[in-house]
């Protein structure tokens, strides 16, 4: 279907729902908290989108193919259509035009949100409520999609790009955005409250660990020793919750590997950001709507043997490709980095083993355990505090094998203090005076690790 006939099925509401709620104005808080500056006006009624309903039919009978001109020049067009329409006030003219450039050239009503460098995070929670977080803060906007089908249609829009498909039969997606944004929505009824979608934005230039170091993510002599440990080709797991910032100290990590060697990045949907230019990218595939031709990480990992790679970047492991994971890791394939979802570093351990398990290969858990013993190096454990901030809370070597039970040692941590009058998690980086069981695998690589790295201080 082509953007001018979504635009058309939009304008006359005619997408077929089963069932489709009653069209209503939507609901707004008191107060609405401003976002930015161009966000949806507080005054939005069923007036307001009926004559942006008018303006839009009048803008697709002048021009065949509204989409093809720049944003200056739709703005433009536009501008001449409502300063010819009597209906429209002078307040309402600004948020009229650019919410109609933002319907044709971008993804409606939440446009000027995924505009917004400081929003991290946009969630749909049924067409008429919008929230995003801000500086680690959950924020309700007065964005709002006029009624479910302009949502769903704005959806389909924003899956086009990735080629993956969302309807009844398959009422769940994960997608990727142009610029990198990783979406999920799921569709009612399984979202009871209306379709639910969410949006993880990513930065456009991928923070490096000196930035993450001035803002406080980790300290000076963490990020020293996790370049050491990247460079010197130690295995690493970055574990984490949900939306505790696992992709960006991945993103930053990558930017360590040396540019002559072969990168094969791994994901569900690809969002990592490597800088280096040898580098090869897959996407899983889900299967058709006949269950079919669908490719799942496991065999992506597989088919990457076979590619000849330097390093392996699995994106996020969840299954039981962490066995194909785990085999990569031990036979050549030193220095490769994964996401795991884990409360803390021993936790992370134990899911890859329920991962391992689920790949349908009986092992001993001795075994297992053993595999993840000799191939994870390091665990550097992420965290999202109660302020909104994300710390590395804890960087954990794997030393070994002692009675079936895998050794682990803390070489740094996060620790907090409590918090402060505005609310601001307070606390210190400290290292243990522990010098990491790799030091001299490191240092056989021509990878010196100062003393001072590791003896009790403070950090940054």
């Amino acid at each position: 279907m082509s953007l001018r006939d979504r635009m058309q099925e939009v304008t006359v509401h005619k997408t077929e729902l089963k069932p489709a709620p009653p069209t209503r104005p939507p609901k707004l808080a008191a107060p609405v908290n401003p976002v930015v500056a161009r966000e949806a006006p507080a005054y939005l009624s069923e007036r307001f989108f009926i004559l942006k309903a008018d303006v839009q039919k009048a803008l697709l009978a002048r021009i065949q193919n509204p989409e093809e001109l720049t944003r200056k020049q739709l703005r433009e067009e536009i501008l001449v259509l409502v300063d010819s329409n009597p209906g429209v006030s002078p307040i309402e003219k600004d948020a009229l035009t650019e919410g109609l450039v933002d319907e044709i050239l971008g993804f409606g009503p939440i446009q000027p949100l995924l505009d917004d460098p400081e929003i991290s995070e946009v969630m749909i929670n049924g067409y008429d409520l919008v929230y995003v977080e801000r500086n680690g803060q959950l924020i309700r906007t007065g964005a709002s999609f006029r009624d479910e089908a302009h949502l769903r249609a704005t959806l389909e829009k924003m899956l086009a790009y990735s080629g993956r498909r969302i309807d009844e039969s398959s009422p769940m997606v994960d997608a990727r955005l142009p610029d990198g944004s990783r979406l999920n929505a799921v569709l009612r009824p399984l979202a009871v409250s209306g379709d639910a979608v969410t949006i993880r934005k990513f930065s456009k230039d991928p923070f490096i660990v000196a930035q993450l170091v001035q803002m406080g993510t980790l300290s000076k002599n963490m990020a020293e020793f996790l370049e050491a440990a990247v460079q010197g080709k130690l295995n690493l797991v970055v574990s984490g919750g949900t939306g505790s910032g696992k992709t960006t100290t991945l993103n930053a990590l990558s930017a360590f590997i040396p540019p002559n060697e072969r990168i094969i990045t791994i994901e569900d949907a690809a969002e990592i950001q490597l800088q280096q230019e040898h580098k090869v990218t897959l996407e899983t595939r889900p299967p058709n709507i006949e269950g079919r031709g669908g490719i799942p990480m496991r065999e992506l990992v597989r088919n990457a043997l076979r590619m000849r790679p330097d390093r392996i970047i699995v994106g996020e492991v969840r299954g039981g490709e962490a066995l194909d994971m785990l085999q990569a890791m031990n036979t050549g394939h030193e220095g490769s980095l994964t996401t795991v979802h884990a409360n803390s570093p021993r936790d992370c351990l134990s899911r890859i083993e329920t991962m391992v398990m689920m790949a349908g290969v009986e092992l001993p858990l001795t075994a297992i355990r053993s595999q993840i013993a000799s191939a994870i190096d390091v665990v550097v454990q992420q965290a999202r505090l109660l302020d909104g901030s994300r710390r590395i809370v804890r960087i954990t070597e794997v030393v070994g094998m002692e009675s079936g039970v895998i050794t682990m040692q803390d070489l740094f941590a996060f620790e907090q203090s409590g918090v402060d009058e505005s609310g601001r998690v307070a606390g210190r980086f400290v290292s243990y005076g522990i010098r990491p069981r790799n030091a001299e695998r490191l240092k056989a690589q021509g990878i010196d690790l100062p003393p001072h790295l590791f003896g009790v201080e403070g950090g940054a």
